[in-house]
C-alpha cells in the first residue's frame, strides 16, 4: 500500500505516462516470462492509476476554472444578453 502511495506522489503525469508506454512495449515484444509479463502488467496498472488520478485532477480544475468564469460572465449580465442576441439572428 505505501509502494502505490509513494508511486502516486512521486510521479508526475509524463513520467507515470512514459514508463506506462514503455511497459506495454515491452509486453507487446513478447520473449518475457509469464512471471515477468504479470509483473509487468500490474506495473502497468499502477502507472495508469497514477496517469488518471492526474487527468482526473486537471479535469477537475478546469470544470472548476469553466465554473467560475461561467458564474462571472453571467454576475454581469452582458455576456448571457449578447449570446442570446445571437442565438435568436441565427
Amino acid at each position: 500500500m505505501a509502494d502505490q502511495e509513494s508511486t502516486g506522489t512521486t510521479l508526475g503525469y509524463e513520467q507515470a505516462r512514459d514508463e506506462l508506454i514503455d511497459v506495454v512495449r515491452r509486453l507487446e515484444a513478447g520473449g518475457a516470462t509469464l512471471e515477468e509479463s504479470l509483473a509487468l502488467w500490474e506495473r502497468g496498472e499502477e502507472l495508469a492509476k497514477v496517469c488518471r488520478r492526474w487527468l482526473e485532477g486537471a479535469r477537475a480544475r478546469l470544470d472548476a476554472a469553466l465554473a467560475a468564469e461561467d458564474g462571472a460572465t453571467e454576475g454581469d449580465g452582458t455576456a448571457a444578453s449578447e449570446d442570446e442576441g445571437e442565438d435568436a439572428a441565427g
